[in-house]
């Protein structure tokens, strides 16, 4: 990874992290499926207006609209609302955590479905130690019994797996597109499966108005984490393997955390702060920031 990959890996999650701190604050008055809807309609409505701005045309829908859809709702529609969900029952600082699995998805999706980004000797050890780590924060809620606590976990690790299949989806699909094209793309289609879905279910139409800070955080979230974040996302997508994008995960949780931690007083325990570390130490040995010599030669 180069320092032009690294820098802008750091902008990005500096626009990403704040997010699940936005999300908390905006749950508390927002249902998770109209969060979802409200949020990716403002962005895709925000990078549509760029885009003609710019003088670009949405030229790849009638073309690309399948991808546009599966990378819509596996991309977004489905781990926004699960992110929202899950913090409902989980801290914010857990959730950003949470979040640093998708590089762990995303080595063994490359492998299988990509012909420049396969496992290594150093990814194989990397996934395992932080599957660990990600079991290590698992254990203790399925241990005391399925609770709502232990559910959040596993959604928001869902979500996370959705995030690595739509890291190497759009690597795939998407590289070479005109700026803007693709994030207006996905988050469009996003809006038009979850607008009517939350219409239906939620009814926000009947629900009393957030309060100011729910409502600033969910239009921080809509412009800064979601329409801004994926504009700076495909920029990086072009010069960077998918491996390597989804360690931007691995920086999320710094913010995250540190947030969750001041402005909401979160409080993590101790299996928290070992299986983050493990988690972040299993994505640093897969990108060879930790070299792992002694155990190398054994799987050459």
């Amino acid at each position: 990874m180069n320092s032009k990959s690294f820098l802008g890996l750091l902008l990005l999650a500096s626009l990403w992290g704040p997010s699940f701190l936005f999300i908390k604050v905006a749950g508390r008055d927002i249902p998770p499926l109209t969060m979802t809807a409200a949020r990716v309609s403002i962005a895709a409505l925000l990078l549509y207006v760029v885009l003609k701005l710019h003088g670009g045309k949405l030229i790849h829908i009638r073309r690309m609209w399948k991808h546009f859809a599966f990378v819509g709702l596996i991309g977004n529609a489905l781990p926004f609302t699960l992110f929202n969900w899950g913090e409902i029952h989980i801290d914010s600082a857990m959730a950003s955590i949470l979040n640093g699995t998708t590089p762990l998805f995303t080595i063994l999706i490359a492998h299988f479905f990509t012909h420049d980004d396969r496992l290594t000797p150093a990814k194989i050890i990397g996934a395992i130690i932080g599957f660990s780590g990600l079991a290590l924060l698992v254990a203790p809620a399925l241990i005391s019994g399925v609770k709502a606590g232990s559910l959040g976990v596993i959604a928001v690790t869902t979500a996370a797996l959705c995030y690595g299949v739509t890291t190497v989806y759009t690597r795939k699909f998407f590289r070479g597109m005109p700026k803007y094209v693709a994030p207006t793309g996905q988050l469009g289609f996003a809006a038009l499966i979850m607008l009517p879905l939350c219409l239906i279910v939620e009814k926000p139409y009947e629900l009393a108005l957030p309060s100011w800070q729910a409502f600033g955080s969910l239009l921080a979230l809509a412009i800064f984490g979601t329409s801004i974040a994926f504009v700076v996302y495909y920029r990086i997508l072009e010069f960077t393997p998918a491996s390597s994008l989804s360690m931007v995960t691995y920086l999320i949780p710094i913010f995250g955390v540190i947030l969750g931690v001041i402005v909401l007083n979160e409080q993590l325990a101790w299996n928290a702060y070992i299986g983050c570390a493990l988690i972040l130490l299993g994505v640093m040995v897969v990108n060879r920031f930790v070299q792992i010599g002694t155990l190398l030669p054994k799987f050459r």
